[in-house]
């Protein structure tokens, strides 16, 4: 679907303290951009901040970094992460533990360098690119996983979360292994497994409401042979 232009949402954007408006300029330094050193959990495609809004209000001894393209979409994340942290009693002080960012997700090596680390990825309901020639702009492509492989700090963690089921395949079966990933758990039905961690999305939601399993894996960097 695509979304109406919104005048109005980059200048909102611009005054709000919590979104990085030349991300390149933070590059091998994203942990000194929080206030309190925390482990960093990024999510790539953020999308409306549903998901992130949910994860910053839940755990503040995280840091969040919420990507997406659109200031459209973006707009919405900053106003449900205010919402968020002003329902779970943090509305009283900035916003401290969250950062945005429009930036386009295949050019994440110009503004993640060798000195950033992050503590866990999450993709959640990316397009799953499905015509052969397309499958390259894949999130979980066995080229962008490489990527991420190099910011990933010791024990971190790639969370997946999709409807689309040959997209779900691939990564499992090709893209993981090929990037050096292995999968630590995996469900083809996240509702039957009642996962404890599990946090909903809007597009989950959506999807659970026209009766479509959703599929889920948690996975870790292969370590490297010396």
């Amino acid at each position: 679907m695509r979304l109406r232009r919104k005048p109005w949402a980059r200048p909102e954007l611009a005054a709000c303290p919590f979104f990085v408006d030349h991300p390149p300029e933070l590059r091998n330094r994203w942990a000194a951009a929080f206030p309190n050193r925390a482990p960093i959990h990024l999510e790539l495609g953020c999308g409306k901040g549903g998901f992130l809004a949910q994860q910053a209000a839940a755990h503040p001894d995280c840091n969040y970094i919420g990507i997406d393209l659109k200031s459209e979409v973006l707009v919405l994340a900053k106003r449900k992460v205010e919402a968020a942290l002003a329902a779970a009693g943090r509305g009283d002080r900035p916003v401290d533990n969250v950062l945005l960012l429009s930036w386009d997700i295949e050019r994440l090596h110009l503004i993640f360098g060798e000195q950033d680390r992050v503590d866990r990825i999450f993709v959640n309901f990316c397009n799953p690119w499905p015509k052969p020639g397309s499958k390259k702009h894949r999130l979980t492509h066995t080229r962008q996983l490489q990527n991420y492989r190099r910011w990933m700090a010791p024990g971190a963690r790639l969370w997946f979360k999709t409807d689309d089921e040959e997209l779900f395949r691939e990564t499992l079966e090709e893209y993981l292994p090929a990037a050096g990933f292995q999968a630590e758990y995996v469900t083809w039905d996240l509702a039957a497994q009642a996962l404890p961690e599990n946090v909903l999305t809007e597009h989950e939601e959506m999807f659970m409401a026209q009766g479509l399993p959703i599929k889920f894996l948690r996975a870790a960097p292969v370590p490297e042979e010396n």
